[in-house]
C-alpha cells in the first residue's frame, strides 16, 4: 500500500503528464495541419486560430526571447521544489493540484520555446515561438470587430490562468501557510 505522500506524488506527475500532453498534442496538430494564421469559427463566440507568439501568456511580449526560456525553466524546477516541499508539510490535495496545474502550463510552453523553432526549421533551440490556438471574442461590434478579449492563447496558458486565479480566490491561505517557515518544521 502506498503512503499518502506516495500516492500524491503519482498524482502530480499524472497531473502534470496529462495536461501537458493535451497542450501538446492540440499544438502539434495546429502546426502541423493549419496554415499560420487560419481560423475556424466554432461557436460565435470562440474560434481555433493557429498563431505564434515569442512573448508570455496571451503574447505578452515582455523580455528577450531565451531569457523568457530560461526563466520558464528556473520557475518549474522552483515550482517542483515547492510542490516538494508543501507535500511534506500535508498541504491539502487540491491545492497540490494547482501548483501541479500551473507546472505543466509552463512545461508545456517550454516545449514549444525550446522545441519548436528547430523542430519546424525557423529557430535554434530555445528560440521558438510558442503555438496558440484558442480565441474567445466575447464581445464583438456591429461589424465583427472584437471589442473584448483579443488574445490568442493555449492550452498551457489556460492551466496557469484558472490554477492562479483558483489559488488566490480559493487557496490564498493554503499558499500563505506554505510560505509561513515557522507554521510546521519539515
Amino acid at each position: 500500500m502506498l503512503s499518502r505522500n506516495s500516492s500524491l506524488r503519482l498524482m502530480i506527475i499524472a497531473i502534470i503528464v496529462m495536461a501537458v500532453a493535451v497542450d501538446q498534442v492540440f499544438k502539434l496538430y495546429i502546426a502541423t495541419h493549419w496554415g499560420l494564421g487560419e481560423s475556424r469559427q466554432v461557436l460565435p463566440f470562440f474560434f481555433l486560430c493557429y498563431v505564434e507568439n515569442d512573448g508570455m501568456a496571451f503574447g505578452i511580449e515582455w523580455f528577450d526571447k531565451l531569457f523568457l526560456t530560461i526563466f520558464r525553466i528556473i520557475a518549474v524546477g522552483v515550482l517542483i521544489w515547492y510542490m516538494h516541499h508543501i507535500l511534506n508539510r500535508g498541504c491539502r490535495t487540491s491545492y497540490l493540484t494547482m501548483i501541479a496545474l500551473t507546472t505543466a502550463g509552463a512545461v508545456g510552453n517550454i516545449i514549444d520555446c525550446v522545441f519548436y523553432g528547430k523542430l519546424f526549421g525557423y529557430a535554434p533551440y530555445f528560440y521558438g515561438k510558442v503555438v496558440d490556438m484558442l480565441y474567445f471574442p466575447l464581445i464583438s461590434d456591429s461589424n465583427g470587430e472584437c471589442l473584448f478579449f483579443r488574445p490568442v492563447f493555449n492550452m498551457a496558458d489556460s492551466y496557469i490562468t484558472v490554477a492562479v486565479i483558483a489559488i488566490l480566490i480559493w487557496f490564498r491561505k493554503d499558499l500563505d501557510k506554505s510560505l509561513n517557515k515557522q507554521e510546521q518544521p519539515e
